[in-house]
């Protein structure tokens, strides 16, 4: 299996930062900050508005308006994997990133999260797209006192850590930071994606005209994670760096169905 080669010296790289939360959010505010402490060589390229939950959507169906904010950031009236495409493939084309950071998002990517986090999923095309990438969240639980300070005190030295040893290309870095102030981390481990309990609340409620409608709450309840995964990690204080495939073949499963459907002559 073929890795991305490593970096020893981010000083002399060219990153390219996205998100799902959009131009506006605090956390791009904040990954940016984190980036500048690796390279002076930083470009934003991100949704014009909010997308959070896109999962690793295209759109197809409208144009994209890449709109150019200042030298070297610039908003997309699309999906975080439109705007990871979109600042590769045009933006960038000349002198394309040597690695995507996405985030940081407001509020943690964790077990089945991922498959439907914008955040993920920008991270995800950059790897598609043959440029190293990693996803970075926060956890958090009371919306007036989110520890941005963990995210941005711990970030830059898990990032240069990581880019020195590289990693697989069919595969992102997803990280994702505890509720908690910087003082209060455990420190830094590897995790497995875990697996929240089924059943997401769905909330029931009336329109004035009496009519009903429903909400996805943003939380699933609870976990039902074995120790050593990314929510279990989290929960207990210590940043989750967990490495995810984008290739979902199950190989067991694999060989099962060749037992059943055996190789043709």
């Amino acid at each position: 299996m073929t890795s991305f080669p490593p970096f020893k010296d981010l000083s002399k790289t060219r990153i390219l930062l996205s998100n799902d939360d959009g131009i506006a959010a605090h956390g791009l505010d904040v990954l940016e900050r984190i980036a500048r402490e690796l390279t002076d060589d930083v470009w934003v390229v991100a949704p014009s508005v909010e997308r959070s939950g896109a999962g690793h959507s295209l759109t197809i169906h409208d144009p994209l308006r890449p709109i150019q904010l200042d030298e070297k950031r610039f908003s997309v009236s699309g999906t975080p994997t439109d705007c990871v495409m979109v600042a590769i493939n045009h933006i960038m084309k000349e002198n394309p990133p040597d690695l995507v950071l996405s985030g940081v998002n407001s509020g943690g990517n964790m077990g089945e999260d991922v498959h439907y986090s914008g955040t993920v999923a920008a991270a995800m095309e950059a790897v598609l797209l043959g440029v190293p990438s990693m996803a970075l969240s926060l956890t958090w639980n009371d919306v007036m006192n989110i520890p941005w300070e963990t995210a941005e005190q711990f970030a830059p030295e898990i990032i240069r850590k990581v880019c020195a040893v590289g990693w697989a290309r069919n595969v992102l870095i997803n990280v994702n930071f505890p509720d908690c102030g910087p003082q209060d981390v455990k420190g830094v481990i590897p995790a497995a994606q875990g697996k929240h309990k089924l059943g997401d609340d769905m909330l029931l409620r009336h329109d004035p005209r009496g009519l009903p409608y429903l909400w996805i709450a943003g939380k699933r309840r609870g976990h039902a994670s074995s120790p050593g995964t990314d929510l279990v990690a989290v929960e207990d204080g210590y940043v989750a760096v967990t490495p995810l495939n984008v290739d979902l073949t199950d190989a067991p499963t694999m060989a099962v169905l060749a037992q059943v459907f055996p190789p043709q002559a």
